[in-house]
């Protein structure tokens, strides 16, 4: 029998509650058993895909192409496994589902409630990847914090499946905090208290407590803890700030919060944890032999969490290059022709990010041209292709007002525009081209190289594409499409050939790595930084192309 296991909040957000189900997820994995991890939102959006970064974060894309919560990316990074779209589920989600019932009259008459048909709902989801009989242990993450009036329903279909299940099979680790007050001098155990005391008000309690704290936890506050929480001495979880989430798991197996879920879900002990390959790249991480600065070109550069997947990619290519990357933060709204020489100054590579709308569309124009120009290491990332499409229309090709049709729907020059099979489209949620899609690599090109094979598959989130009528003349310049969708003949990839590495691609490699496997274009793209970092001479001094 599937064994579930839920990770709840309390206290403050922000706690880290995606990384304990991770670390705990990978444990459990590394001892044997198949474990997969989701996470359930409460907030009424059907899901993250329509949402504004500066909102809720970055956007991850499955392979199968669902629009989820930037945890799912952390799930995946850490057990470099898919997770699809039964792994993240909404309440606008769950509550469209109830009322597409209602209208069809499944409910024979009856008045719908939030019990039972909202949580009936809630843990038939819960339940729906257990039941697949793939895994042994089903890790569940509920958004927000207890005692968040969204947040009842779902506490209350724990309760009802803990009732049902029995906590040999179901069991509960609260993540909370133990605030240090430096002015006392004192680790203070009240709000936690309080946290679970909520929990308990609606009917469920806590198996486990992990504690965020700044300060060790010693035996006597840990069992004071326990006591007042209604909790085993041995279930108190000591989670310490880390200089990085990757050494979470190791911190966890230290405080043995594998084996007390094990024991309290009567399961084996299975084989210990063999987690060589994770503490060669955290050794890696830690000690880099060299460093690079990349600049990252956006517009929501204000919050780290709109580029979640692509800083974690620059950390797993970092380290197997054994290269500390230091991302110096450009905003694009801000980047002119005038400013560019003193903004990008001393960058050993610069990455284009991907975005929606026009804002901040012509700085990230200005930096393409900076880095094609002045021979800095390029990679650009959907919306990062496309204008690097745009410069080189405006600036190697000559056509002043090349554009996109997503920022310019005038322009006669449309090297951009939207896909045939998005023109009708009205509705904006989960309607783009989403998930993994086929590419074909071209023989003897940089990325088919990277890669080291020409068939590869990528995921994708885009409306707009190149127009494949400016193809000839591009690939007359200089650009060329080296990767190309085998069934629509969209150019996935453009490759700049008088360069050393100028790599533009449709899809975000960034989604698919992983600390085991990072993505190779990432690896390469910082390798290639690196060699210019080295081989760099003197001041890069920005001088307006005479190309056209």
């Amino acid at each position: 029998m599937t064994k579930y296991i839920f990770v709840t909040g309390g206290v403050t957000s922000s706690l880290g509650k995606g990384i304990i189900a991770a670390s705990l997820a990978k444990l459990l994995q590394a001892r044997g058993y198949k474990t997969t991890i989701q996470k359930f939102d409460p907030y009424i959006n059907v899901d993250p895909g329509t949402l504004n970064p500066y909102e809720h974060g970055e956007c991850y894309v499955t392979e199968d192409g669902a629009e989820t919560d930037l945890d799912l990316g952390h799930y995946e990074r850490f057990l470099n496994t898919y997770t699809s779209q039964a792994n993240n589920v909404t309440t606008g989600r769950v509550y469209q589902y109830v009322i597409n019932k209602e209208r069809e009259g499944a409910y024979l008459g009856k008045t719908v409630q939030v019990i039972p048909h909202i949580t009936d709902e809630i843990k038939r989801r819960m339940l729906m990847l257990g039941e697949s009989g793939e895994y042994d242990v089903v890790i569940t993450e509920l958004g927000g914090t207890v005692g968040d009036i969204e947040s009842l329903p779902y506490i209350e279909a724990v309760r009802q499946m803990k009732w049902e299940m029995g906590d040999e099979n179901c069991l509960v680790v609260h993540l909370t905090l133990i605030p240090y007050l430096k002015a006392a001098k004192e680790l203070k155990t009240k709000p936690t208290q309080h946290s679970v005391k909520t929990m308990s008000e609606n009917g469920l309690n806590p198996d486990i407590l992990v504690c965020r704290t700044e300060e060790p936890l010693n035996k006597e506050l840990k069992r004071k803890v326990a006591l007042f929480c209604n909790v085993t001495r041995d279930a108190v979880i000591e989670a310490r700030d880390a200089d990085t989430i990757y050494s979470v798991p190791l911190e966890m197996m230290r405080e043995q919060l594998d084996r007390i879920c094990l024991e309290k879900l009567d399961m084996p002990m299975g084989n210990e944890p063999d987690l060589e390959r994770w503490k060669s790249f955290l050794n890696k991480l830690r000690y880099p032999k060299s460093s690079v600065t990349i600049g990252l070109i956006g517009k929501y550069v204000e919050l780290q969490d709109a580029y979640k997947s692509i800083l974690e990619a620059f950390i797993h290519a970092g380290a197997v290059n054994e290269c500390k990357v230091e991302v110096r933060n450009i905003h694009s709204e801000d980047l002119t022709l005038n400013n560019a020489v003193e903004k990008m100054k001393n960058l050993d590579g610069v990455l284009v990010a991907p975005g929606f709308g026009s804002r901040g569309i012509e700085g990230k124009i200005e930096a393409i041209r900076f880095a094609r120009e002045q021979g800095i290491p390029f990679f650009g990332i959907c919306l990062g292709m496309q204008m690097a499409c745009v410069e080189f229309a405006r600036n190697v090709l000559g056509n002043e007002n090349a554009h996109s049709t997503e920022i310019d729907e005038s322009t006669d020059n449309a090297v951009i525009h939207m896909m045939e099979d998005q023109q009708n489209i009205t509705q904006m949620g989960g309607t783009m081209r989403l998930g993994a899609y086929d590419c074909k690599l071209k023989e003897g090109s940089k990325v088919a190289e990277v890669y080291g094979q020409l068939d590869i598959s990528e995921r994708h989130r885009h409306r707009y594409e190149f127009n494949n009528e400016y193809l000839k003349a591009f690939e007359e310049a200089g650009m060329e499409a080296v990767g190309i969708n085998p069934q629509t003949g969209l150019v996935e990839i453009v490759e700049y050939k008088d360069h050393p590495f100028f790599v533009a691609t449709q899809f975000h490699p960034e989604y698919k790595s992983t600390v085991e496997n990072p993505h190779p274009l990432f690896a390469a793209f910082v390798e290639a930084a690196k060699n210019f970092g080295n081989t760099r001479n003197g001041k890069i001094v920005f001088e307006k192309s005479t190309s056209n």
